[in-house]
């Protein structure tokens, strides 16, 4: 029967039953999950969510309360500190339950019941998932003003940059073309020599042909230098003749004093 049956009594009276609570509720602060039957988890969430929810708000007033419930000062300091904190966000719903199975002896359904924000491998799990998008059409919002003018401003932004992209290949390019020019010129002039190359490449060879033509001299040169000896002596053989003239004269000039 259960009229007028408005929780769970878990078969104990109501001083039994508060302390077991209590005893539950700092357990679960201080280890952030415990293991019990599924009919105590489910009362132990009505127990606790409200505490936690309460401690949101740091006050004495709100410390006195929940100590009243708990009474444990370690599980008040962890609950106010670190709990609190991590929970700020979250609009309710702060424990887990998770079935277990059944116990061996009694066959008692099991369960978990741990801190939402604690469990650190669902944490990662959530975080990996990429949130799902539709592309439905019906139901969407209406366009405001703010949303057209945002949407003409980054059309009017992307216009700019493309504006700004052909600005600088036209750049590249005209940067590129001169270059491009100076190459072909350069190659043009490299295999055909101009007439200044040309008038120098047959003064080049002349020194070979003035070393044969000097070679030929030097013969020559020697054929000719007996014909100059024997022309000097020749030149040389009329000087005593000039010295015996010489004589005569200084002799004639010195009887003519004499006299």
């Amino acid at each position: 029967m259960r009229h007028r049956k408005s929780f769970n009594h878990l078969g104990r009276t109501s001083a039994h039953r508060k302390a077991m609570l209590s005893n539950m509720a700092s357990s679960l602060i201080k280890n952030k999950r415990i293991n019990t039957t599924v009919a105590k988890a489910k009362a132990l969430r009505q127990y606790v969510e409200p505490l936690i929810t309460k401690a949101k708000n740091d006050t004495t007033h709100s410390r006195r309360v929940v100590f009243s419930y708990l009474q444990d000062k370690v599980a008040v300091t962890e609950l106010f500190r670190e709990i609190s904190a991590k929970v700020g966000d979250r609009p309710g719903g702060y424990t887990r339950i998770i079935k277990l199975g059944n116990r061996l002896g009694d066959n008692a359904d099991m369960a978990m019941i741990e801190l939402v924000d604690y469990n650190e491998n669902l944490l990662g799990e959530k975080a990996a998932k990429k949130a799902k998008t539709t592309r439905r059409r019906r139901g969407g919002k209406k366009k405001t003003a703010a949303d057209t003018l945002t949407a003409k401003e980054h059309i009017a932004a992307k216009q700019q940059e493309e504006n700004v992209e052909s600005v600088e290949t036209a750049e590249e390019t005209k940067a590129k073309e001169p270059k491009a020019e100076i190459k072909t010129e350069t190659a043009t002039e490299q295999p055909q020599p101009t007439e200044e190359v040309k008038a120098e490449e047959p003064k080049e060879e002349k020194p070979a042909e003035t070393e044969v033509k000097e070679e030929k001299k030097e013969p020559e040169a020697k054929a000719e230098k007996p014909e100059k000896k024997v022309e000097a002596k020749k030149e040389e053989e009329p000087a005593p003749e000039k010295e015996e003239n010489k004589e005569d004269t200084e002799e004639g000039k010195k009887t003519e004093e004499k006299e």
